[in-house]
């Protein structure tokens, strides 16, 4: 079992820079690939990104690439999302999930969620 949570949301200016966080509970944080997700109001929920165990790898959404960067940090179970150049298309709740799979595993594939974050951008 693993508990996740996020913090880091808020409101910013376009252009501006914000990171997100997301702790994870357990002692088994580094044997799960994490990912990074998203869902506007009236949307889909869509992904953003993601890193796998040891953090080498990472998987960006093309809407996300060259703007955000994801990192862990598997000594204190922490998995972080470092987004630059906010837009204000990039609103949304943002949520940290876990998979056994991979980095490229689909949203079905996540099996334990965060409670999410509110990012707004504001133009």
């Amino acid at each position: 079992q693993v508990q996740l949570v996020e913090s880091g949301g808020g409101l910013v200016q376009a252009g501006g820079s914000l990171r997100l966080s997301c702790a994870a509970s357990g002692r088994t944080f580094s044997s799960y690939p994490m990912g990074w997700f998203r869902q506007a109001p009236g949307k889909e929920r869509e992904f953003v990104a993601a890193t796998s165990r040891t953090g080498i790898s990472a998987n960006y959404a093309d809407s996300a690439k060259g703007r955000f960067t994801i990192s862990r940090d598997n000594g204190v179970n922490i998995v972080y999302l470092q987004m630059n150049s906010l837009r204000p298309e990039d609103t949304a709740v943002y949520y940290c999930a876990a998979t056994t799979l991979s980095i490229y595993a689909t949203d079905s594939h996540y099996e334990y969620w965060g409670q999410g974050t509110q990012v707004t951008v504001s133009s």
